[in-house]
């Protein structure tokens, strides 16, 4: 029972991943309304099988671009198995709940977000890519693999290992997961408002340090009202250049953050081994992310580069996700 609940654990966390960066490269191929219904693609469930006669009758307002539909399908057909395994990793838990050591609530929370990540799902396609959505179903995702990583974290260290929660130790980790948290949710408004090139420029936006046609008010409006298409953006540009600012902003700060935290666990005397390869880790994926944000602006959204920006994302979460799992147990 432990080795198939370990081996779907590890599974379904690569699967995640997997299926961050598929959404991700929905969305920078513009597919995400590749099918305008669901949980069908124009009323069938393989694109190849879309008669397109009947749905531009359907859907008059949608052409047929089976090359999107594709991508949106492929997406929802391994968002689909990967909730499957979701509920095997539930059931194994709930039938092992005597087991000492085995958790039991997490799995439970993780089958909860991943229904209402379905929804989310749904709701991107029905509401017509609503950024707020979006950004929504971008968080529940990365939410379902971070819970992911952190069973399996769990399950690699077993009930042998110390827990002796240090605050000085374990509150910067837990802020810095915060501020990053908070940063990819501006990266995720920055993808759905389709503001990633509003500030074509490096160092500086639309060659000021500070852009005075920026639109704060605008660009963060939450809700614009039902019944709007927001694909390629509803914004005028000085919004989605308030956006596009916010966001490097944003970076500045989760990377300050991030190094001063890294930084001050590992100069800590006499500091776990295991906090300081926790924090390379963490080194190693921001450095690389910052280089794929850089290239990202510099070389137009090349959409392999921008599709490498989320997946790095992602990794970086797990990387300080496991950096907050080591805090949590070490003994200094």
């Amino acid at each position: 029972m432990a080795t198939w609940y370990r081996r779907l654990v590890w599974s379904a966390t690569a699967l995640a991943l997997f299926v961050v960066v598929l959404g991700a490269a929905v969305r920078l191929n513009d597919a995400g309304l590749g099918c305008p219904d669901w949980p069908g693609c124009y009323g069938v469930l393989i694109p190849t099988d879309i008669d397109t006669q009947t749905a531009l009758e359907d859907f008059p307002e949608r052409p047929v671009e089976v090359g999107k539909a594709w991508y949106e399908m492929v997406h929802r057909y391994v968002a689909t198995t990967l909730g499957f395994l979701i509920v095997l990793i539930t059931l194994f838990a709930w039938r092992n709940r005597q087991a000492p050591g085995q958790p039991v609530k997490t799995p439970i929370v993780l089958l909860a977000v991943v229904i209402f990540q379905g929804l989310l799902g749904m709701w991107t396609v029905t509401l017509l890519l609503k950024p707020v959505i979006v950004m929504g179903h971008l968080l529940g995702g990365l939410s379902t693999l971070g819970l992911l990583f952190w069973l399996a974290l769990e399950d690699r260290r077993g009930n042998n290992s110390p827990v002796n929660i240090t605050r000085r130790i374990a509150w910067p980790a837990a802020i810095a997961l915060i501020v990053l948290i908070a940063q990819i949710a501006l990266g995720g408004w920055t993808s759905s408002n389709y503001a990633a090139l509003a500030c074509p420029d490096l160092p500086t936006c639309l060659g000021q340090w500070w852009p005075e046609q920026a639109d704060f008010n605008e660009g963060f409006v939450m809700w614009h009202g039902l019944g709007v298409n927001y694909e390629f953006g509803i914004l005028e540009a000085p919004a989605r250049v308030a956006i596009h600012f916010a966001h490097r902003l944003g970076a500045v700060v989760a990377t300050l953050v991030l190094l001063y935290v890294t930084i001050s666990l590992v100069r800590r005397q006499n500091s776990d081994p295991k906090i300081k390869t926790a924090c390379l880790a963490v080194w190693a994926a921001l450095l690389t992310q910052i280089i794929l944000g850089l290239c990202t602006v510099w070389f137009g959204l090349p959409l392999a580069v921008a599709t490498a920006h989320n997946g790095v994302a992602a990794l970086l979460l797990l990387s300080v996700i496991n950096l907050n799992n080591v805090a949590s147990r070490t003994t200094n």
